[in-house]
C-alpha cells in the first residue's frame, strides 16, 4: 500500500499533467510516477520549454489544487480507452499493452489519465506550499533510445512546507558536498572525458588517503582470518561462459581481445579467479572456512549517460572477498561478516545503519535447490536479528543465483548510501564444479559467499568525501599536519619540526613559501589540515608549537614532544575527533 506521501505525489503529478495540457494544447503525455523525493512526468510538447517557464506551470498547478478537485476512480473497457486517448499515442501503447477487462482511470477537473491509483480524495489534499517544479531534462520514451525523446519535468513534492524546506536544504548543503567539487578543491582526484569517461585519476593526495585506507582494510583482514589475493585483469572466453557472465552480464562488458586466436575479457568482477585458485588444489572439510579478499580492480561497460563523479564509474576497485565453507558453517560465516561490517563502518563514523534482506526472485529467475534458498534466507535473517539491526525485506530483490544482505549508512545529512552486500551463490559452484571431501569421504560442494564491506574503493570514496565534506578523521587524511613559520627567521625550526614528525609516520609538510602567515593558515584550513602548527621565536626557544585546528580553535606553547605524542595516539585509536 503506498505511503500517504508517496499518494500526495502521484495526485500532484495528475495536477502537472493537467496544468501543461491547458498551458501547451497538442501535448502527448506519457508517464508520471512517483519518485524518491516527488514525481515527474513525461511530455512530447508542440514546442521546446525551458527551466523560466516553469513557474507558468507551478502557477497553474496551484489554480487546480485551489479548486479542490475530486479524483474520481473510473472503469472501462479496453476499447473504451482507446476511444478515450485516441489522440494519445504513449496512452494507446500503455492501453494495448493492459489485459482484456477492465481498465481504470482517474479524473480530475475534467483531465483523465490512465492509473491503477491510489489518490487523495480531492486536490486541495496536495499542499500548494510543499511542492517545487525543479527540472526540466530530455527522456526516451520508456527507457529506450531508439524512441521518441520526450521532455521530463521534474518537482519535489512533500505533506507539508517544512518538509519541503529541510529537503532544499539538506540539497544545497549536497551541492556544497559533492565529492566532484570536492575533488577538486582539495587536489584528490580527477576525470578526464578526453581520455576515457568513467575512469578516475587519483592524484598524490587522493592516493595518500587511499593508500591509509587499503591498509587498515588489509590489516583488519588478516586479523579476521583472510588471507589477501590478487588476480589477472583478463581471462579467457571460457572463464566467463562457465561462470555465466556471457549469459546473463554480458551487456555490462567490454568486447573481447583476441589473444592467440583466443578471446579474452577485462574482467568485470574477480569471483571466477578466486575459484580458479581454490580449484588449483584439493580441499578437505578440515580446511574450510577459506575467507580469501582482493582489492580486485574490475571493468564495466556503463551508459556515459549513468556516468557520476566517483558514484558511477567504468574502473573501480573493488572491496571484495569470496567466503567457501560447508553448510554446517554457514549460518557462523554470515554473522561474522555482519559483524565485521558493522565493525568497519562503525570505526569510520556511520552511526545510522539499516539492513536489507533481499529474498528469491519470483517466477524462473532464479536457480538451485529452494532448500538451499530458505537455509540461506534464515542465516541472513538470524545474523541480521542477533545485531539488533532494522532491516527490511526487498521482496524478490536477490539476485538470481541467492539472497543476500545489503547494508545502508546515513551520512551527516540524512542520505542513506548503500555500501556492504552479503550475496549467497549457489550457482558458481556448481558451474565450475567446486568441491571438498567431507568427513564421510564423500565429495560434496561448499557454499560461496560474496561480500563486499566498503562496496568499491571509488564510491566508498565518494560518499565519504560526502559525508565528511573532505574533513577526515586525522587518520586518514593525506596531509595530517602544516607546519607554518611566522616569518623567514623561522623556516629551518618548521623543517625540523616538520622533519620530525615525518619520521615517526605523521604526514606533515612545511609551508615555506613567501605567502604572510595568515594566508597560510587560510590555505591549510581551506584544504582541511587537521592540525596547524605556528612556529616563531618563541616556539623555537622552547621546543614547542601553537596548535591551530580546522575548526578556528588554538592551543599556545604546546611542547613538540605532547604534540608528537597526542596526534600518534589520534592516529593509532582511528578517532574521528582531532
Amino acid at each position: 500500500m503506498a505511503s500517504n506521501v508517496e499518494t500526495i505525489r502521484h495526485s500532484a503529478s495528475h495536477v502537472l499533467a493537467e496544468a501543461v495540457l491547458k498551458l501547451y494544447p497538442g501535448t502527448k503525455f506519457g508517464i508520471g510516477p512517483a519518485i524518491e523525493d516527488g514525481f515527474y512526468y513525461d511530455f512530447q510538447l508542440p514546442a521546446p520549454i525551458q527551466p523560466e517557464d516553469l513557474p507558468a506551470i507551478e502557477k497553474e498547478m496551484r489554480r487546480i489544487i485551489a479548486s479542490g478537485a475530486e479524483f474520481v476512480r473510473k472503469e472501462v473497457s479496453k476499447e473504451e480507452a482507446r476511444k478515450l486517448f485516441a489522440d494519445q499515442p504513449f496512452k494507446l501503447e500503455l492501453i494495448e499493452a493492459l489485459e482484456e477487462g477492465s481498465i481504470s482511470l482517474y479524473e480530475q477537473d475534467g483531465f483523465v489519465d490512465l492509473c491503477r491509483g491510489p489518490h487523495v480524495a480531492t486536490t486541495r489534499e496536495i499542499r500548494p506550499d510543499a511542492f517545487k517544479l525543479r527540472a526540466v531534462a530530455g527522456a526516451y520514451w520508456r527507457g529506450d533510445e531508439k524512441r521518441p525523446m520526450l521532455t521530463r519535468i521534474y518537482a519535489y513534492a512533500f505533506g507539508s512546507k517544512a518538509d519541503l524546506e529541510a529537503h532544499l536544504k539538506m540539497l544545497e548543503e549536497a551541492e556544497k558536498r559533492d565529492c566532484r567539487k570536492l575533488g577538486k578543491e582539495l587536489d584528490l582526484f580527477s576525470t578526464h572525458e578526453e581520455a576515457g569517461p568513467g575512469l578516475v585519476y587519483w592524484h598524490p593526495k587522493g592516493g595518500r588517503f587511499r593508500v591509509a585506507l587499503e591498509n587498515w582494510w588489509r590489516d583488519e583482514h588478516y586479523k579476521n582470518g583472510y588471507e589477501v589475493l590478487f588476480t589477472p585483469h583478463i581471462g579467457k572466453s571460457w572463464l566467463w561462459e562457465t561462470s555465466g557472465h556471457l549469459s546473463f552480464y554480458k551487456e555490462g562488458m567490454y568486447s573481447p581481445m583476441e589473444i592467440d586466436e583466443d578471446d579474452y575479457y577485462i574482467k568485470p568482477m574477480n569471483c571466477p579467479f578466486h575459484i580458479m585458485v581454490y580449484k588449483s588444489t584439493g580441499h578437505s572439510y578440515r580446511d574450510l572456512p577459506l575467507r580469501w579478499a582482493e582489492l580486485g580492480t574490475v571493468y564495466r561497460y556503463e551508459r556515459s549517460g549513468t556516468l557520476h563523479g566517483l558514484m558511477r564509474v567504468r574502473g573501480f576497485t573493488q572491496d571484495d572477498a569470496h567466503i567457501i565453507c560447508t553448510p554446517e558453517q554457514i549460518e557462523d560465516e554470515i554473522a561474522e561478516v555482519l559483524r565485521f561490517s558493522l565493525y568497519m563502518h562503525r570505526t569510520l563514523g556511520f552511526k545510522e545503519i539499516k539492513a536489507y534482506l533481499a529474498t528469491k526472485p519470483k517466477g524462473d529467475g532464479s536457480v538451485g535447490d529452494p532448500a538451499h534458498w530458505a537455509t540461506a534466507l534464515e542465516s541472513l535473517k538470524k545474523a541480521v536479528e542477533k545485531e539488533g539491526l532494522a532491516y527490511e525485506i526487498d521482496e524478490g530483490g536477490g539476485a538470481f543465483y541467492g539472497p543476500k544482505i545489503d547494508l545502508k549508512v546515513k551520512d551527516a545529512i540524512g542520505r542513506e548510501w548503500q555500501l556492504t552486500t552479503i550475496q549467497f551463490d549457489f550457482n558458481l559452484p556448481e558451474r565450475f564444479q567446486m568441491e571438498y571431501v567431507d568427513s564421510d569421504g564423500q565429495k560434496k560442494r561448499p557454499y560461496m559467499v560474496h561480500r563486499a564491506l566498503l562496496g568499491s574503493i571509488e564510491r566508498f570514496f565518494g560518499v565519504y568525501l560526502e559525508h565528511t565534506a573532505g574533513a577526515f578523521p586525522v587518520w586518514l587524511c593525506p596531509e595530517q599536519v602544516a607546519v607554518i613559520p611566522v616569518g623567514e627567521a623561522f623556516m629551518d625550526y618548521a623543517k625540523k619540526v616538520a622533519a620530525e614528525l615525518k619520521s615517526v609516520g605523521v604526514r606533515t609538510k612545511a609551508m615555506l613559501s613567501d605567502e604572510r602567515m595568515n594566508a597560510k593558515i587560510r590555505d591549510a584550513q581551506n584544504q582541511k589540515i587537521p592540525y596547524m602548527l605556528v612556529v616563531g621565536q618563541k616556539e623555537m626557544d622552547e621546543g614547542a608549537v601553537s596548535i591551530r585546528y580546522r575548526d578556528g580553535r588554538q592551543e599556545n606553547g604546546v611542547s613538540l614532544a605532547d604534540f608528537k605524542a597526542k596526534i600518534l595516539e589520534k592516529i593509532a585509536a582511528k578517532s574521528l575527533e582531532a
